[in-house]
């Protein structure tokens, strides 16, 4: 048998990060914008299946609440989600916590596929919640899998996998529509049965995760197996001694609760660093250029076609710019490419705020815009958009690893819905001023990554949390 291996990829551990990453980052990306397209034929839907109820019409008002209940309580089943993570990871092991998840997936397929024939919107809306859940929960175990199985030198490339297969879906979402027809949109919804399914085939062949067997359950023999079958080579003995080194150490401090990651400053200060890592992705600004893409496009009198052709164009840059980070992030590091894209979306998002106020008066303008909307992406997909999904896993140990994942992620999935909530109402009022907002939040951003973030790139745990106790014991916040 011939074992091919490139900087300690196998396939055994490729089929791993396929397993994890497509059966959960896709899920994630294809929910995100599975209800753009037939968005419209559902809110027609909803009407008509209240008056059959009631012998009346929603009224414009009620329509909208509904429709804003049913995008928005997608994103508190993520909070939700989230913020269970830690007891799935504890309680189910990583593997098992991503297998169990697929049930909440399943669930929301049946209730999504036969909400029309049932004539209940409220199962719409229960479905969208229940996938809120699931996505949460597969945004906090996937990263954390793929960080545990990953060796320190692929470390940063496996987790940005998550990412990259997330916005893959986000694209493909935005090139098919074919089924978001008036008969076929439940059916569209329901598809987000088929990666759960994909993931409850795949995902048992491969093993749990070796730190988890071996930190959390004590099963050395089993830990041993499992990093022997990720590996492909029996060669692991270096690496077990760092995961005893690991054990060892979370000895002498077995569980990490709410309280003692709060207050413990060695723990508080990477948790910080993680939560504002998520506070940045939501609040970089965008939702915001991809809001005003539209009218960007159609100020530039491009045609529907060369619209969706420019729509196109800038989530192919997202995949192909998230593709490339994988490379770069083990090359340049994590805090560099973070400090590279938050920086270059500054910039960005201050020109195109310019050329929002010059459009009328300056009519070429608008083309210029066009190549902003699909830059900021490109800088947005370079570190932002990933990193943050498995620095946290980087930053702490096994014994708090957990904790920490759930409160990151449901910070992640608050600051979207707050994002959804409130972004309309402060463009209404403001106009492109909305822009000078984010030039504020993303300054603040790159203030706290220069000066807080410490590069995790090569280093293991143990390296790594000896930062943050000399940071600690150095000064006592953050």
């Amino acid at each position: 048998m011939v074992i091919i291996t490139v900087g300690g990829l196998n396939a055994r551990l490729a089929f791993a990060i396929s397993a994890a990453a497509f059966g959960s980052a896709f899920q994630h990306g294809f929910n995100l914008g599975v209800i753009n397209a037939p968005l419209n034929i559902i809110r027609h839907w909803m009407n008509v299946t209240n008056n059959e109820r009631s012998g009346e019409y929603f009224t414009e008002t009620e329509q909208t609440m509904v429709i804003s209940i049913m995008v928005s309580i997608y994103c508190v089943g993520g909070m939700i989600g989230g913020a269970l993570t830690g007891f799935f990871a504890e309680r189910f092991g990583r593997k098992g916590g991503l297998l169990l998840n697929n049930i909440f997936a399943l669930v929301a397929a049946v209730l999504f596929g036969f909400s029309k024939m049932a004539n209940s919107y409220e199962m719409l809306i229960i479905g969208r919640f229940v996938i809120g859940i699931n996505n949460g929960l597969n945004a906090g175990l996937c990263p954390m899998y793929l960080s545990e199985i990953a060796p320190v030198n692929l470390r940063g490339a496996i987790g940005t996998a998550y990412q990259l297969v997330l916005t893959i879906s986000i694209l493909i979402m935005g090139l098919d529509t074919i089924l978001g027809t008036d008969d076929l949109w439940p059916i569209l919804l329901a598809l987000t049965g088929l990666p759960a399914i994909f993931q409850l085939a795949a995902l048992p062949v491969c093993p749990e995760s070796p730190k988890f067997l071996l930190i959390t359950k004590d099963e050395p023999v089993t830990a041993q197996r499992a990093l022997t079958w990720l590996r492909d080579t029996t060669n692991v003995q270096d690496e077990m001694g760092e995961m005893r080194n690991e054990a060892e150490a979370s000895k002498l401090v077995p569980s990490v609760s709410l309280r003692e990651i709060l207050t413990n400053p060695t723990l508080r200060i990477p948790l910080v660093i993680s939560m504002m890592m998520m506070i940045a992705q939501q609040l970089s600004g965008i939702n915001a250029v991809i809001f005003f893409s539209t009218d960007i496009y159609k100020s530039a009198g491009l045609s529907s076609e060369a619209a969706l052709n420019a729509t196109i164009a800038m989530g192919t840059m997202n995949v192909l710019m998230t593709f490339a980070s994988l490379v770069m992030v083990e090359k340049f590091g994590r805090k560099t490419l973070m400090l590279a894209g938050l920086s270059g979306m500054l910039v960005d998002v201050f020109l195109l705020f310019i050329c929002l106020l010059l459009k009328d008066v300056v009519p070429w303008i608008s083309y210029f815009s066009i190549f902003l909307v699909i830059f900021f992406v490109v800088m947005f997909a370079t570190g932002p958009g990933s990193i943050p999904w498995f620095f946290v896993t980087e930053l702490f140990a096994q014994n708090a690893r957990p904790t920490a994942s759930s409160i990151a992620v449901a910070i992640n999935w608050t600051a979207a819905f707050l994002v959804g909530l409130g972004f309309l109402p402060l463009h209404e009022l403001a106009g492109p001023y909305v822009f000078l907002i984010f030039v504020v939040l993303l300054i603040g951003f790159i203030l706290f990554t220069w000066f807080k973030v410490p590069e995790t790139k090569g280093r293991t745990i143990d390296e790594i949390t000896a930062v943050f106790k000399q940071t600690a014991y150095g000064a006592n916040s953050v």
